[in-house]
C-alpha cells in the first residue's frame, strides 16, 4: 500500500483516486493467508451490507490506506463489472476508456506499472483511478 498512497500524493491534484472494497478475498473462514496475519486484518466473510462495511473500514486504517475508499455493494457489481477479484488496478482516462488494467493481485499488483501509465496519461484533468481490492 505505500506505493499506491504514493502515487495518491503525487498525483491527487490531478488525477481522482479510489479503492473500491470488494468480496473479501482471503476470509478467515474460507482461505486465510499468512500476509493478512501479520498484517492484522483477520476476518469472516461479511454477512450483509453493515459487516462489509465495518470490515472495509478495518483493513482502511489497518493498512494505513490513504486514498479515499468506497464499499461496492453486497452484489458485487463493480467487483463483476472490474473482475477485481482478488485485487486489479485500473487507470480510467478522461473519455471514459481503460488506459491501465493490472494483473490481477497480489501477483499483478505492480505499482511501478500504474506509475508508467499515469505518466502517459496525466495530460487529461478528469482522468480516474479505480483500484480494487481487499
Amino acid at each position: 500500500m505505500p506505493a499506491l498512497n504514493k502515487l495518491y500524493e503525487q498525483y491527487k491534484d490531478r488525477v481522482q483516486f479510489l479503492v473500491v472494497y470488494i468480496t473479501e478475498a482471503h476470509p478467515s473462514d474460507v482461505w486465510q493467508m499468512e500476509s493478512n496475519i501479520h498484517d492484522q486484518v483477520v476476518f469472516a466473510s461479511p454477512k450483509n451490507e453493515e459487516e462489509r462495511a465495518f470490515v472495509a473500514g478495518a483493513c482502511v486504517r489497518k493498512l494505513g490506506v490513504k486514498i479515499p475508499a468506497v464499499l461496492d455493494e453486497f452484489g458485487n457489481s463493480t467487483e463483476r463489472a472490474y473482475t477485481g477479484w482478488p485485487d486489479r488496478m485500473y487507470l480510467i482516462d478522461s473519455q471514459g476508456r481503460i488506459a491501465y488494467k493490472s494483473k490481477p493481485g497480489p501477483f499483478g499488483f505492480k505499482p511501478a506499472e500504474l506509475e508508467a501509465a499515469l505518466a502517459r496519461v496525466v495530460g487529461s484533468s478528469s482522468t480516474r483511478l479505480v483500484s480494487g481490492g481487499e
